[in-house]
């Protein structure tokens, strides 16, 4: 069985971490009274949205640039097709939740400074009337990747403890 190299592996891992990190925070400020804590954790938030975004471009660059390993032999037809749209839908996800909270950013008027260093330009002008549709387009997209995580993790255990045919090794760290 073939693997994925070290660069897309590493970059699966981290950024399934900084999504996992950023969703356990958002779920957290957005049920908090406002206070400064609340607003260094929407900070905090916001860069880790960046950040995603930076290694999901470089994960796509990667993932373009050198081939997945084939899925094994007897894998039926139907489960590879699946498998294959299920990458392109999560890195479509991947893309969409991190851009449609900038953009809700934009919207509502306040800039994001990553890591505190410097401002990142806003993507459209705060605008009061787009700022709700696109709260909702960041909170219906977190949904989805979520739910496709969880099916994207749910195929990967099942090939590993059901068919036992080496799928989830691929992606795994070490040799």
């Amino acid at each position: 069985m073939q693997r994925y190299n070290r660069l897309s592996i590493a970059l699966h891992w981290l950024v399934a971490i900084l999504i996992i990190a950023a969703f356990a925070l958002g779920s957290v400020m957005t049920d908090m009274r406002i206070s400064p804590t609340k607003l260094q954790y929407y900070s905090w938030h916001k860069w880790l949205g960046v950040t995603v975004l930076g290694f999901v471009a470089l994960r796509l660059l990667t993932r373009l640039f050198s081939a997945a390993p084939a899925y094994p032999a007897g894998m039926k037809t139907w489960q590879k097709r699946l498998a294959s749209a299920t990458h392109v839908f999560l890195y479509m996800l991947m893309f969409a939740v991190p851009m449609s909270g900038y953009f809700y950013t934009s919207a509502a008027g306040y800039p994001v400074v990553y890591l505190g260093l410097f401002e990142l330009p806003g993507l459209i002008a705060a605008n009061p009337e787009l700022k709700p549709l696109l709260k909702e387009l960041h909170e219906v997209s977190t949904t989805v990747i979520l739910v496709v995580v969880a099916l994207h993790l749910a195929a990967a255990l099942k090939h590993h403890f059901i068919d036992k045919d080496g799928i989830f090794q691929r992606i795994l760290p070490g040799k």
